[in-house]
């Protein structure tokens, strides 16, 4: 495991689970929880689950490794739109698993080109990649130009 020096640390806290509140210690992120019905829940109007916020987090912090990394080969991936679906589903061994795909467009750079900045990123640079490494399935869809 890699020990860090934390460079930024935010604290979160949830009261009720699944379905309660959820806020950062900040004041910036607050929100209201509930289970969604294709997992048995009220799914009710309005609220977000732990995958809304992972898919959100992983997208963002992914978009800005892309960046990070083409920044590094002198390249511009301003323009790339990244969205992480999240899927959650019981594990043959028991319990619940996520799993995740990536979809990296951005028109502006070659598909060969676009497609090495983005194994960069997932292998080298965002954080979100090096967590899930091992622990679940993550795919990549990659649409160059």
């Amino acid at each position: 495991m890699d020990t860090i020096k934390p460079l930024f640390t935010i604290t979160a806290s949830v009261s009720g689970g699944r379905n309660g509140h959820g806020e950062t210690s900040d004041g910036a992120l607050k929100v209201d929880l509930s289970v969604p019905k294709d997992l048995g829940g009220p799914g009710k109007p309005n609220t977000l689950t732990p995958e809304h916020l992972f898919a959100t987090g992983y997208a963002a912090c992914f978009g800005g490794a892309l960046d990070f990394v083409a920044k590094q080969h002198k390249k511009d991936a301003t323009h790339a739109k990244v969205d992480c679906r999240v899927g959650i589903g019981l594990r043959e061994a028991g319990g619940f698993a996520l799993a995740a795909n990536m979809r990296v467009e951005d028109k502006h750079l070659p598909q060969a080109e676009l497609e090495a900045l983005v194994k960069e990123a997932h292998e080298k640079i965002c954080p979100y990649s090096h967590a899930t490494r091992g622990n679940m399935e993550v795919t990549f869809e990659v649409v160059g130009s």
